[in-house]
């Protein structure tokens, strides 16, 4: 490839993010990406994305002023959401689940379904933001964490009552 081009597995290392995140980014950005096949080790002969030296300076530049503004931006903890479970698969793996908070339940699940079209909403809480972390730690604490958010425990029955006791606990929204 041209020493004009950048391989978007390079910048994976150099910005140390995930290379999807990165992808993310470009498509947003609207950033054309070529594909060809590589020697990169690891790649295996497949192709892998460049994009151009100026689009990576475009880039970087974005990620730099959007940690800027999110690092000057106080996050609202005492924000009033929902704390939700679903089932991701509840036909093939009811006991495999997702936890998390959201300001809007609906429009988390209709995200959500893109990648788990087969999902169920087990239940809601009324949680603020700041509870997510804790809740979540306290409801998983016996479950097998699969990926972010993402657990397969023994009975979701029994997660259903952890949350009931956990937020019963917690003060009135």
């Amino acid at each position: 490839m041209s020493d004009k081009m950048v391989a978007v597995i390079e910048l994976e290392k150099s910005l140390r993010m995930r290379k999807q995140s990165i992808y993310r980014i470009i498509n947003r950005l609207k950033i054309n990406i070529a594909y060809e096949k590589s020697e990169f080790s690891g790649s295996r002969g497949q192709k892998i994305g460049y994009i151009t030296k100026e689009d990576e300076k475009i880039l970087v530049d974005y990620i730099k002023n959007k940690e800027i503004i999110t690092t000057a931006n106080e996050i609202d903890y005492n924000k009033n959401g929902y704390f939700y479970l679903i089932q991701l698969e509840p036909e093939y793996d009811s006991n495999r689940f997702k936890v998390g908070f959201a300001m809007s339940v609906e429009e988390r699940i209709k995200q959500h379904k893109t990648s788990a079209p087969l999902l169920k909403l087990i239940k809601k809480w009324s949680c603020k933001l700041l509870w997510e972390k804790t809740a979540i730690d306290c409801i998983t604490h016996d479950c097998e964490k699969l990926y972010t958010e993402v657990f397969r425990c023994s009975s979701i029955e029994k997660i259903v009552e952890k949350c009931d006791s956990f937020f019963e606990l917690m003060p009135k929204l």
